[in-house]
């Protein structure tokens, strides 16, 4: 017994000596979370998700988020680099293989596939998988992390650039630091300009356009919140927030063109990660502690929708987290919604009642 006791004596020098020796990775800073909204109402957990048709299941990882197209096919962007379309038979095809990591996608007018690519940039990719790079970097930064888009009637793209310090496997550490490194952008196809709109978003996520496009979102998912910048009328060029204090982390982050925008929470909010945000000795110290050690996201299905005027009109869920788990990208396409997921191995489904 005395042995063990020395020997857990031992152990436990040796990893406070390496706490103390080793540098961290991040230098964080403190913030206070106001409490989450409690699940009721609107917010009321249901089964909903647990209706969603699997399409490619155990055939994919990662399809962070999806595409249809002219036919009706369906695209994802995944782990491995490749963006793969759904056949009728529920079987896969390569349509092209970026060579990075593609997340955010939406098909223009043209038919061509534009990708927001962590590694790569902003792309776009026409019917026959020739990728062409169109923008890696505005005034002078370079893009860390570029993660979602979306495309107006004019042709502009808004995208997002997460983080100018972390890339997409260190996104975690993004979340620790609570420093504000995302941009959201604009590209401009006619004249190859691209343009910052705002900088110092914490962890720039999704983006959507309004009906009318006269004002563009962007998910800020390590603040629970999402920001409007507007393009029209006498606010133009201004920023504010258009809902705060949402009930989970925000990811991507589309309108249906009709008033309606869908917000896809891959995890509830987590009373230990707000109390770990007043902390950053405790946040500092975690970052250097291998990941296996770090608190687990919530096994959950989350989406809400969003009316013009930033309230929550509808929710749905996947409470046992084993049908549809981690959304990250919900992709209103007609009567059905299509649901994307970092790390889970299947697309959801769904036809909107």
């Amino acid at each position: 017994m005395k042995k063990l006791l020395a020997l857990l004596v031992m152990l436990l020098a040796a990893a406070a000596g390496y706490l103390a020796l080793t540098p961290s990775p991040i230098d964080p800073l403190p913030w206070d979370a106001a409490p989450a909204p409690e699940m009721t109402g609107v917010l009321e957990p249901n089964d909903t998700l647990m209706k969603a048709e699997l399409l490619a299941r155990g055939q994919v990882h990662g399809p962070e988020d999806t595409a249809v197209d002219g036919q009706g096919r369906v695209y994802a962007g995944l782990h491995d680099g490749r963006i793969v379309r759904v056949q009728e038979d529920d079987s896969l095809e390569t349509f092209v293989d970026t060579g990075g990591r593609p997340l955010g996608m939406n098909f223009d007018a043209d038919g061509n596939l534009i990708v927001a690519d962590a590694y790569k940039g902003l792309l776009s990719i026409d019917p026959q998988g020739a990728i062409k790079v169109l923008t890696t970097e505005a005034d002078g930064l370079p893009f860390a992390f570029t993660d979602d888009l979306d495309i107006a009637s004019d042709g502009t793209i808004y995208f997002s650039d997460a983080s100018s310090r972390f890339e997409q496997p260190d996104y975690l550490l993004d979340l620790l630091e609570a420093r504000p490194h995302g941009r959201l952008l604009s590209y401009n196809p006619a004249s190859g300009e691209t343009r910052v709109l705002l900088d110092g978003l914490y962890f720039a996520n999704g983006v959507a356009l309004s009906a009318n496009e006269d004002f563009v979102l962007v998910n800020e998912t390590y603040r629970y919140r999402i920001t409007r910048y507007w393009l029209k009328g006498d606010k133009v060029g201004q920023h504010d927030i258009f809902i705060d204090n949402l009930p989970g982390l925000p990811d991507n982050l589309q309108g249906d063109r009709k008033g309606t925008f869908w917000v896809a929470l891959p995890t509830p909010r987590k009373a230990d990660a707000d109390f770990l945000h007043r902390h950053p000795w405790l946040k500092a110290q975690l970052a250097k502690l291998p990941r296996a050690l770090w608190p687990k996201a919530i096994p959950y299905g989350f989406a809400i929708a969003l009316d013009e005027q930033g309230n929550i009109v509808r929710s749905l869920h996947d409470t046992s987290g084993t049908h549809l788990r981690m959304v990250t990208s919900v992709k209103p396409v007609g009567d059905y919604l299509y649901f994307g997921s970092l790390d889970n191995d299947r697309i959801g489904k769904l036809q909107i009642h």
